[in-house]
């Protein structure tokens, strides 16, 4: 792991390294261009091709979509204690989720126009469910359980199956739970691509949501306009921000929680409290012992995650800004203080008993959230993105006569004739 002091030769170098913009190579970008391409061609073909190169699994038209069958085998097969914790969560992102919709309002103008806006959920949405080492119960629910809040008519859900065709029950749980009676056994961005554009056996979709590697998130990036979508969410990410109230043992099981996604993992440690890295250091190397992921998780500590010993607190607080981490744990004697100046997290957990694990699995707020730096420009998914924004306005006789003089002015201005003339219109007759 890569720790530094601010006295140290090559720390500031490092620092400014921390502000990142999330821009792909051109090796994904040309990667992801050609399954795009593919997936319009060919369509079905295209997707039991690579799930055959990348999945090692042979699909046809038949077994493409998670059957009836497999959805009732999954509710027998999994305990009661899973779907209790799967309804708890649910339970809590409904009621997030309610309280974060937009409402329908009007107001009448100056020139007394009755205008406002309407807010409808879309008609059918894609979620995206990762696979790999790991079943992504909770991400099922952190897509799929705000649509079903939302009252989206139609969900469709994507994700990778096993070599032998099944998709893990817990996970088919999960999803059907949160309303979703579609399943395409495909990942990565070839199912990105079906959800935006359809194949013969795939209805499109009108928004696409879900985190993913750097293939997904690409995808998504590229796909936008043949579909909108939530955010860019890519491999997972925490920093710590500590002064020297923080807990170690605490700090160190949320940097080893985060690490075990494995991979592309970003983890970070940054306090104005040199012996507190310490501290840390040998309580991860402790727990890390204790863990059955800990091959997984000891390669991202070696290779992916960072220490950083600041001259101040108001120091962290700007490379944290700077870094617009996907998850920041908030630490400190003054956290009303210091919360107020946390600006592009994509999620903040404030205070040594806030556990990251709760928020990502429980609390409710969704944990698909915006990494690589897009906390700058993204905020987290929300309910409200799973509707349909539309503006009304209606005049009376009225609102038309008094906002003729203006209108006219306009259109004199920008040389638009007739839409003065569709005003005027309307108060001579």
């Amino acid at each position: 792991m890569k720790v530094l002091s601010y006295r140290d030769p090559g720390y500031v170098e490092f620092v400014q390294g921390l502000k990142r913009r999330a821009i792909p190579g051109d090796d994904v970008r040309d990667l992801v261009s050609g399954i795009i391409s593919e997936v319009s061609a060919k369509g079905d073909a295209a997707l039991f091709e690579y799930a055959r190169r990348f999945d090692r699994v042979e699909l046809s038209k038949e077994s493409l979509f998670v059957s009836e069958a497999e959805f009732a085998e999954a509710k027998k097969a999994v305990s009661p204690a899973t779907k209790k914790a799967i309804a708890a969560s649910l339970k809590n992102i409904t009621e997030f989720a309610k309280r974060s919709m937009r409402k329908d309002w009007s107001y009448r103008n100056a020139e007394g126009a009755r205008v406002g806006e309407r807010f409808t959920p879309f008609e059918r949405v894609g979620v995206y469910v990762p696979g790999g080492k790991a079943p992504l119960v909770s991400t099922a629910l952190m897509t799929a359980g705000f649509a079903k809040a939302a009252k989206v008519p139609e969900i469709l859900g994507a994700t990778p199956c096993g070599p032998d065709g099944k998709v893990n029950p817990a996970l088919l749980y999960a999803l059907y739970a949160a309303g979703v009676r579609e399943v395409i056994k495909i990942g990565g961005a070839q199912a990105i691509a079906a959800m935006a554009l359809g194949t013969e056996s795939v209805s499109p979709v009108d928004r696409v949501f879900g985190p993913g590697n750097k293939f997904v998130v690409e995808a998504k990036r590229q796909l936008v306009g043949a579909v909108s979508i939530d955010l860019l969410p890519g491999p997972s990410e925490v920093l710590v921000l500590s002064d020297k109230t923080g807990n170690a043992e605490f700090i160190a099981a949320d940097l080893l929680a985060q690490a075990e996604h494995g991979g592309d993992s970003v983890i970070g440690f940054v306090t104005d409290s040199k012996a507190l890295i310490g501290k840390v250091q040998k309580a991860i190397g402790r727990q890390l012992e204790t863990l059955s992921r800990a091959e997984y998780i000891r390669e991202v500590i070696e290779k992916e995650t960072f220490m950083l010993h600041v001259k101040s607190f108001a120091d962290g607080v700007a490379i944290s800004n700077d870094f617009a981490p996907e998850h920041l744990s908030l630490v400190c004697a003054e956290e009303k203080k210091w919360l107020k100046e946390i600006r592009t997290a994509g999620a903040i957990y404030v205070g040594n008993l806030s556990a990251v694990a709760v928020g990502d699995f429980l609390a409710g707020p969704s944990h698909t959230l915006p990494t690589g730096g897009g906390g700058r420009s993204f905020s987290g998914l929300r309910a409200d993105q799973f509707q349909r924004r539309t503006s009304v306005v209606k005049l009376d006789a009225g609102a038309v006569k008094k906002s003729l003089a203006s209108v006219e002015e306009f259109a004199r201005i920008e040389g638009l004739d007739a839409h003065g003339r569709s005003v005027s219109i309307r108060v001579e007759n």
